[in-house]
């Protein structure tokens, strides 16, 4: 067959990196990094430290040119400084001289995340003093490993390291402030270019660095690469790109930060960290760009948004969920983005010398008693390297390809239950084994290319015909059951290999009883805001299970009769999971569906919590922020718009609400609305006023509730929010059209329906599972 072939000399590969694959964390001098302090999960992993001999021969065996693997900062310098740790240095170098013997190319990331915990007690990266110590070890480790590394990348992912890592709190060492995430991006900058300056002055042939870098991109965009942005949407758009791309690539490759990145960085504290000569240092030319690709980012303008804590200066921009097709993680799948950026890179830094350092996907992996059939993995790979190819045809410099990732491994704050390996390890045994996307990338390398043309993928019938039998034996062969005779068994396997087939799930359910299939159960709720929700649900669950594999059944439950149709499909055996959106007054059906036996997921919290596990917002915490931002502005007349009282999530809003003013020493002051409309809202309001001529600020329930309030505000002649404040919950479309807008509590809809979805997916696993509860954000705008 002939072949999509790379250029002669592409090197193929794999990466991974210390404190995800190594182990042995507290033997032969290795201090804690932020990660063994931050990371609640056990980090033996795979203890590729006693076990990398084990690891290269796979890599060997898979026909491998390089392979890129981090140096672990504490396993050197325990301490964070002072003099090198011989038995850490004793490690790499028999791991190098494993690859070198092996025909492999090392290639050596200094940083990868895991700091030394002795440097955070002393400041961490937003102490410039870190960075002159990264330079030191970079010359420690050069000095030990130089005379057979060649290629050094100082850092991995720097805008992961300093923005979820001291800006968010989503990673090590979970800090939150803006002002110390920008200045931990500049000393991990100035870290670079100093180990850089080192890495030189010792004879280090070639440097680099290794960016996460993601095209930035409208809705629209993601389907139709050419459509043109609006004009908001393209401020947005480079907003953004300014922030996670340029903020990096420019320092690196032209020596200065972006003029428009200045006034964000100073407006979040200051520009005092940025010395002279810095940028300089920073901007030392350097051999070879990595990049790691997974997924695009896409925005729109939204005036009302507040900032997301890991994008400071992301006001007005919304963070968006497209409906394509994602991996486990949720990440949309958007091959052609790769090409778009490396197009980007050659157009822009012409010369540039370009690896791709990381690219993979998680999905859900299915063992079998012939293997991990990961069709998903294989094909996300191949379509990204047919991407890859198109973007070398077009002239960009790229030296190689390096997979994400060897084996499965502890995948920071998401512990284990993430797969990315294209070797799958059992992590109570150790026990590697080939997935088949390692058999498929094998062939890759060895013929250093595609095939040209994608096969047809043979399908059981065509096995059962070729075999001589039916297709249940066929199933039973493929799944490792013992009830077949050998002969017939190897006349299945000798067909299976002759025709090159992959077993699907369909060939697996018909001996595991699975069918694969996901009940969608629907109902119309009252709430506001329950129209987005539940459209949410259906656009984003079925994306997402689909792409894991599933097939989605929509079923209504808007009377007794679809509800004994639906229990009656689901003990059937019919569907393997249910994904239940329940009505806002209490029924039977998720009683009656928690006793079939059948994996059972809700959104919005039941009456009887313990019931099955849910998904819901944290509707208690976001009525107390709500309560607290009144509180803050003066406000102390503060009246309640609850909404019915059996609802749940009214008694959870009506409880933040009520715990916030007692912390304050003041008395509720509530008004019952009979429904849910902007009626019952108006009408609840006349009621508080009248109690209370002197009210000064009004929190509804819902938005819904909240705009009704305001149209009974202005009846009376008061003034929004002179007179009296007003917040909603919710934050419908209609929210930000009012006048004044109004300012609310953000339900995160697209977070919750993908939440369902991995809720779901871990109890089909047989994983334990506990109720999601996600953070609920105030949104100021002008009527409070």
């Amino acid at each position: 067959m002939s072949t999509a072939s790379f250029p002669e000399g592409f090197e193929w590969g794999v990466s991974t990196s210390a404190f995800q694959i190594e182990g042995a964390t507290n033997i032969d001098g290795r201090g804690p990094s932020i990660w063994d302090t931050f990371s609640v999960d056990r980090v033996e992993t795979c203890d590729h430290y006693h076990r990398y001999q084990e690891d290269v021969r796979l890599m060997r065996d898979l026909g491998l040119r390089a392979y890129r693997f981090s140096v672990s900062w504490p396993r050197i310098f325990p301490g964070g400084g002072g003099k090198p740790n011989p038995a850490g240095l004793d490690f790499y170098d028999r791991l190098v001289d494993e690859l070198v013997a092996a025909g492999i190319r090392p290639y050596a990331t200094l940083y990868h995340w895991d700091l030394p915990q002795a440097l955070e007690d002393q400041g961490g990266w937003p102490s410039r003093d870190t960075a002159l110590r990264f330079a030191d070890y970079a010359a420690a480790v050069y000095a030990r490993l130089g005379d057979r590394v060649r290629t050094w990348f100082t850092l991995n992912e720097p805008w992961v390291a300093a923005f979820l890592g001291y800006g968010a709190g989503i990673h090590a060492p979970g800090r939150t402030s803006a002002a110390e995430a920008f200045k931990s991006a500049h000393h991990m900058l100035l870290g670079h270019g100093l180990a850089v300056r080192a890495l030189r002055e010792a004879g280090a042939a070639e440097t680099g660095v290794v960016l996460n870098l993601s095209p930035v991109v409208t809705p629209a965009q993601v389907s139709d690469p050419g459509r043109r942005a609006s004009e908001e949407d393209a401020v947005a758009v480079a907003r953004i790109d300014t922030l996670v791309n340029r903020q990096f690539l420019e320092p690196i490759l032209r020596g200065a930060y972006p003029e428009e990145l200045l006034p964000v960085i100073e407006r979040h504290g200051g520009l005092g960290h940025i010395e002279d000569g810095d940028l300089e240092t920073i901007g030392q030319p350097i051999d070879l760009l990595g990049v790691n690709y997974y997924t695009p980012l896409v925005v729109q303008a939204q005036p009302s948004e507040p900032a997301d804590p890991a994008y400071p200066g992301s006001e007005g921009v919304l963070f968006c969920t497209v409906p394509t097709a994602v991996t486990a993680m949720g990440w949309p799948i958007v091959p052609g983005c790769l090409s778009r950026l490396l197009r980007r890179l050659t157009r822009e830094y012409p010369g540039q010398e370009l690896m791709i350092t990381e690219n993979g996907a998680d999905f859900v992996d299915v063992v079998t008693g012939d293997g991990i059939h990961d069709v998903d993995r294989i094909s996300f790979i191949e379509e990204h390297l047919r991407a890859l190819r198109a973007a070398i045809d077009e002239g960009a410099n790229v030296r190689g390809y390096l997979a994400w990732t060897l084996l499965d491994n502890l995948e920071w704050v998401d512990g284990y239950q993430r797969k990315f390996g294209l070797v799958h390890v059992d992590f109570a045994t150790q026990r590697r084994r080939l997935k088949d996307s390692a058999l498929w990338y094998r062939d890759v390398v060895r013929r250093n290319g595609l095939a040209q043309t994608r096969p047809k993928r043979p399908t059981l019938e065509t096995v059962a015909a070729r075999a001589g039998v039916s297709r249940a034996t066929v199933s039973r062969v493929v799944n490792g059951e013992s009830s077949v005779s050998p002969e017939v068994r190897a006349a299945v396997m000798q067909a299976v290999n002759e025709l090159g087939y992959v077993p699907n799930l369909a060939a697996r359910s018909l001996v595991t009883r699975r069918t694969n299939a996901i009940a969608l159960v629907l109902s119309v709720p009252r709430q506001g805001g329950g129209d987005a929700l539940t459209a949410a649900v259906v656009q984003y669950v079925t994306s997402f299970l689909e792409g894991a594999g599933k097939q989605i059944t929509l079923m209504l439950a808007d009377t007794a009769e679809s509800h004994r149709r639906i229990v009656a499909h689901v003990e059937a055996r019919l569907a393997d999971g249910v994904v239940l959106l329940p009505p806002d007054r209490a029924d039977t059906l998720a009683e009656r569906l928690s006793r079939t036996g059948v994996p059972v997921v809700l959104l919005g919290k039941p009456e009887i919590a313990s019931l099955v596990p849910y998904v819901d917002a944290d509707n208690a915490g976001g009525a107390a922020a709500a309560t607290e931002h009144l509180l803050e502005r003066g406000r102390r007349r503060i009246g309640m718009v609850c909404g019915p009282m059996d609802l749940v999530f009214v008694q959870d809003r009506l409880a933040g609400h009520r715990a916030a003013l007692q912390r304050a020493g003041l008395q509720p002051h509530l008004a019952p609305a009979e429904d849910l409309t902007r009626a019952a809202g108006a009408d609840a309001v006349r009621r508080l006023l009248a109690d209370d001529p002197a009210l000064d600020a009004v929190f509804a329930a819902t938005d819904q509730l909240a705009i009704g309030a305001m149209r009974a505000l202005r009846e009376a002649g008061r003034r929004v929010p002179d007179d009296v404040a007003v917040v909603g919950f919710d934050d419908i479309d209609a929210a930000s059209a009012t006048t004044p807008a109004l300012t609310t509590v953000r339900v995160p809809v697209a977070d919750q329906a993908l939440a369902l979805a991995r809720l779901l997916l871990s109890r089909l696993e047989g994983r334990h599972t506990t109720s999601v509860v996600l953070p609920a954000r105030l949104v100021e705008r002008e009527s409070a």
